[in-house]
């Protein structure tokens, strides 16, 4: 690297679904002294794209180009990928964990195989630092690989789960400076406008957010309901079961287009609500809690390190009756108690982005 130019670094997202893609953009837009390139590969296939990326990417010529760091997300197979390609061996590498393949809660869709979670694993030893976007998700993924090598029958290395502790720390996927508003008019508690704001699939709980609102409803607790998010060709029946159950309350239903429309809708709700089993860091609940929302979330996952805790319900995952009970008495409660909206302030864009630019002129610097 010359003094005179900017430091050359090559990103490369193997499974680019919408928060890797936004991840990724808003990198590069926020860190203008590097000299960015992208490589990216579309989100379907899964188990092709976590086992077959670094053969896709195996004749592009970018890879053969002079780079000063290598940024990679949690699903580019880093170990394959640096054996396929020796010229990429000594480049100082990050890996930003979005996810990991230890945590996934398992669905009847799944095929049981270790090969994700070998991905993963073999990739944060081939990086030279490993960047997770919560605590949670770093503390699942170290906990898992101890237990996973437990289970293997020997030659395993000494240390291996401190090894990568001492090089890994928390970066959250950081909530663009614009979204954190003074709202005007006061949170409707009363009849509050529940937003819930997530991708279309199990591992979100549509299940669960029926059974909290079938709770309102039988507590008397007035609410308007808007259920948005990312959906997909195949969908829980669930979905069905609440538009068809509470229609009327219904104020906005599906996918929204535009991107000034969803903030609009942000900034609008009152209370954003998750009923996940399964969130590595939750960006929908702090773009909205950014908006002005109070939150309503299970006390699991990543969630306590940002919802307050009188707007956490107990987490009773195994039985899904009884949490939804504890969640709409939660709910009732922090309205009556005039419970006050607490925006994400340390996960601002301009909080976090230093941090990263930090980061990459460590790394940079060490060279390693």
């Amino acid at each position: 690297m010359s003094a005179s130019s900017r430091p050359r670094i090559l990103l490369l997202s193997g499974y680019d679904v919408c928060s890797h893609r936004r991840w990724r953009e808003q990198l590069v837009a926020s860190q203008p002294e590097f000299d960015w390139q992208v490589l990216s590969l579309p989100p379907r296939h899964f188990r092709w794209r976590i086992r077959g990326n670094a053969l896709s990417w195996l004749d592009e010529p970018l890879l053969r180009d002079h780079w000063d760091l290598l940024v990679v997300t949690s699903m580019v197979d880093l170990a394959t990928l640096k054996g396929f390609q020796p010229q990429l061996a000594a480049v100082p590498t990050l890996l930003y964990m979005h996810e990991n393949q230890f945590a996934y809660p398992v669905s009847a869709q799944q095929h049981s195989s270790i090969d994700p979670q070998l991905v993963n694993l073999y990739s944060a030893i081939a990086a030279n630092r490993v960047a997770f976007n919560s605590e949670w998700n770093r503390r699942s993924f170290l906990d898992s690989v101890a237990a996973l090598l437990n289970k293997l029958p020997d030659a395993m290395p000494v240390d291996l789960v401190e090894r990568l502790r001492a090089k890994s720390r928390v970066l959250p996927v950081p909530i663009d400076d614009s979204l954190f508003v003074d709202r005007t008019t006061p949170l409707k508690r009363q009849q509050p406008h529940l937003l819930w704001n997530h991708r279309w699939e199990y591992d979100k709980g549509p299940d669960r957010l029926f059974n909290l609102l079938e709770q309102l409803v039988r507590r008397k607790q007035p609410f308007r309901l808007s259920v948005v998010g990312e959906q997909f060709r195949a969908r829980p029946a669930s979905f069905n079961a609440v538009q068809d159950a509470f229609s009327e309350q219904i104020e906005h239903w599906g996918y929204l287009d535009s991107v000034a429309d969803y903030h609009r809708l942000l900034a609008s709700a009152d209370v954003v609500v998750s009923t996940a089993v399964h969130d590595f860091q939750g960006l929908a609940m702090l773009e909205a809690m950014a908006s002005g929302c109070l939150a309503l979330a299970p006390e699991r996952l990543a969630y306590p390190e940002y919802v307050p805790p009188a707007q956490c319900y107990p987490d009773l995952e195994a039985d899904p009756e009884t949490e939804a009970r504890a969640a709409a008495e939660a709910l009732v409660a922090m309205l009556r108690a005039n419970e006050q909206p607490e925006p994400p302030e340390a996960w601002r864009l301009s909080q976090l982005g230093p941090q990263y630019r930090e980061l990459l002129w460590e790394m940079l610097a060490k060279g390693f």
